[in-house]
């Protein structure tokens, strides 16, 4: 886990916890963004609607992530009422999210092509390393997120992509509720079971990024 690095190598964790910070910072922000272009205030009205980590970082969603790498970041608060679009207006918003990790990603694996392909620097460079962990961070955020359990941000999709007649389902299984120990379940499950698919398909994801961006 990314904790260890702090006594082995103190440098590479605080590359580390930038790239954490980053990948959460413009992931939450943009969710604030999206909102606020659908009509709703509620993010803005609560300083949710800018750059700075402090607004978006949750303390114990971080560490967690420092130690077992598995966390979250305060989710950005939006009241549909006051959306322009009632039905996929929430789709959009949570949609901002994963695809401005999708974005960053693009946008640091090029630089990192750029450097790798002109052999501008080494490839133990730490700011060779930082771009690696800023892609593979936002990968992972993005890709974890678009899984339809609430309240990860694929699950407003879902629910805006369901026709209204089964509206009622949402309610009557109350995924608002229990998705969040869903998702921790199946987190301890594969991490501890020998299972594994979470880090096999990060594994993978790692790898196809790397090969194709350098």
């Amino acid at each position: 886990m990314l904790i260890t690095l702090l006594f082995s190598d103190p440098f590479l964790f605080v590359v580390g916890v930038a790239a954490i910070i980053y990948a959460i910072t413009v992931h939450e922000f943009s969710h604030a963004l999206v909102g606020r272009l659908e009509g709703d205030s509620t993010a803005e009205h609560m300083g949710r609607l800018t750059l700075n980590p402090l607004s978006h970082i949750d303390v114990w969603g971080f560490l967690l992530i420092l130690i077992i790498g598995f966390g979250w970041g305060k989710p950005v608060p939006f009241n549909p009422m006051f959306l322009k679009h009632r039905r996929w207006g929430p789709a959009l918003i949570s949609l901002a999210g994963p695809i401005s990790n999708i974005v960053s990603l693009v946008f640091f694996g090029l630089i990192l092509k750029l450097i790798s392909t002109s052999s501008l620097l080494e490839p133990t460079n730490y700011l060779v390393i930082f771009l690696q962990w800023l892609i593979l961070l936002n990968a992972i955020l993005a890709l974890f997120n678009l899984i339809p359990i609430p309240p990860l941000d694929g699950s407003k999709l879902l629910f805006s992509a369901l026709p209204r007649t089964l509206g009622a389902i949402r309610l009557q299984m109350d995924m608002e509720r229990y998705g969040p120990i869903l998702i921790i379940g199946l987190v301890v499950i594969d991490s501890f079971s020998g299972i594994s698919i979470f880090g096999s398909l990060f594994n993978w994801l790692q790898h196809t990024l790397f090969t194709f961006f350098t």
